[in-house]
């Protein structure tokens, strides 16, 4: 019923040889999936500190970390496996103090040490490693990372054109000890039929409620058939009277 990255080709996505040339081929600033507007509402409401320390993995050319910085945001860290994106952004924003950039691969960043960030930014990233080799050892290592680097409490917010069916098996392995909800935003310039509405910036911020194994209902239909899954992480901190039951959330109607 509901499909993962399917635009998987030839290329090796997962690669930095392959985005290395398409940057040096293609410099003008693209944001994969959603602009900052779109997802705004999701970082004021889990990241609303502005002195937060954020991680966006997979920067590229982006203009999402630009635009937190416009709106207040104060500590990003952007890392790509393409050192082309990368001198391409410093030189970009050398005077601006609150971004930095590092060529780093997400599936090693050992660079960082344990529990530095309160949150971490992935907009198809992810959705790359799937697309490249061995997919599912690249998946977990970068996904354990994130995990690492997390500060409890700290969020890891992936957008990604994968539905639970093939996104949470990855996401739910108990040593990442997260807590998971689901959103659903429409992609850039869908246009509704003429008899629906709009949802208000409120709906849009309630979890899709999910079955005990972690998946859409059955009778979940999606407005558009290509939206975009975010899914909010959240690093559970022992040290709070917080439960780790359930690990997601669920549709209360099947409880």
């Amino acid at each position: 019923m509901y499909r993962d990255v399917s635009s998987c080709n030839t290329y090796n996505y997962a690669d930095s040889i392959y985005w290395d040339a398409r940057y040096r081929k293609e410099s003008s600033s693209f944001d994969w999936y959603q602009r900052y507007s779109a997802l705004r509402p999701f970082l004021r409401k889990f990241l609303p500190s502005f002195s937060s320390r954020i991680l966006m993995v997979g920067c590229g050319n982006a203009v999402m970390s630009e635009d937190m910085v416009k709106d207040g945001y104060e500590d990003i860290m952007n890392v790509d496996i393409s050192s082309v994106a990368i001198e391409m952004m410093r030189k970009k924003h050398e005077l601006v103090p609150q971004l930095k950039y590092m060529q780093l691969d997400v599936r090693d960043m050992s660079y960082f040490e344990d529990e530095t960030f309160d949150g971490v930014i992935d907009k198809g990233t992810l959705d790359s490693l799937m697309c490249g080799t061995n997919s599912p050892i690249s998946a977990a290592q970068m996904l354990g990372e994130v995990s690492r680097l997390l500060k409890p409490g700290g969020t890891y917010m992936l957008i990604t054109y994968g539905d639970p069916s093939v996104r949470m098996s990855h996401l739910i392995r108990p040593a990442y000890d997260w807590k998971i909800e689901l959103y659903i935003i429409s992609r850039p310039g869908f246009q509704r039929a003429a008899s629906s509405t709009s949802p208000s910036p409120k709906a849009q911020l309630q979890p899709v409620p999910m079955t005990e194994k972690g998946l859409l209902h059955p009778s979940y239909v999606l407005e558009d058939p290509d939206s975009h899954f975010v899914y909010i992480c959240r690093k559970m901190d022992h040290t709070t009277n917080i439960h780790h039951i359930p690990s997601y959330a669920l549709d209360s109607d099947l409880l």
